[in-house]
């Protein structure tokens, strides 16, 4: 997997465990699905993602989105 798609399938996962812990825990819990969406329109306009830095550090293939 590259970059692009890890973080994709970290951000899908994050948004879905977040409305899950909100229905079964706590409503605040939407407040991390909205930073995590936040990240992604950012990440859209600018190229900055932490998790792509830390990717690339750690040695991953980079895609497209992320060089």
């Amino acid at each position: 997997m590259n970059i692009d798609r890890v973080v994709y399938a970290v951000a899908g996962f994050f948004i879905l465990a977040s409305v899950l812990l909100s229905q079964y825990h706590d409503i605040r819990w939407l407040w991390f699905t909205g930073f995590v969406g936040l990240n992604l329109f950012q990440a859209a306009f600018t190229g900055f993602c932490p998790l792509a830095k830390v990717l690339k550090a750690l040695g991953v293939e980079p895609g497209q989105a992320f060089k």
